[in-house]
């Protein structure tokens, strides 16, 4: 069963940038659509990027469009969720999330369908 792990969430100013890591374990983590979410105090837990396991497909919500992008390394199992132009409403603690291609062909941004999380990274974007 693929587990995951996150890392990279830090305190950065408005504006800045941050890279946070997933790193996958387990057998065929390259055929798992991955997402990222996020989830801000006292809010409901959002998509933001989700990359497809199988083919090209992939999602990026509006309020990250231009700003954030979901990329992958096979040979590291890992998933980066690259931030520019951060803004303090993008505070919150930051998510990834997997399920196997063979249960959903296309990734989503809905947290229904995904099976696995990691614990999450906090990202704090204050001056």
């Amino acid at each position: 069963q693929v587990q995951l792990v996150e890392s990279g969430g830090d305190l950065v100013q408005p504006g800045g940038s941050l890279r946070l890591s997933c790193k996958g374990s387990g057998v065929g983590f390259r055929f798992y659509n991955i997402a990222w979410f996020r989830e801000a105090p006292g809010q409901e837990r959002e998509g933001v990027v989700c990359v497809s396991g199988k083919n090209e497909y992939s999602e990026t919500a509006h309020f990250a469009e231009g700003r954030f992008s979901i990329s992958r390394d096979h040979a590291e199992n890992m998933v980066y969720l690259q931030m520019t132009g951060l803004k303090p409403e993008d505070t919150a603690i930051y998510y990834c999330a997997a399920i196997h291609y063979t249960q959903r062909l296309y990734c989503s941004r809905s947290t229904r369908d995904y099976d696995r999380w990691g614990r999450g990274t906090p990202v704090t974007v204050s001056s």
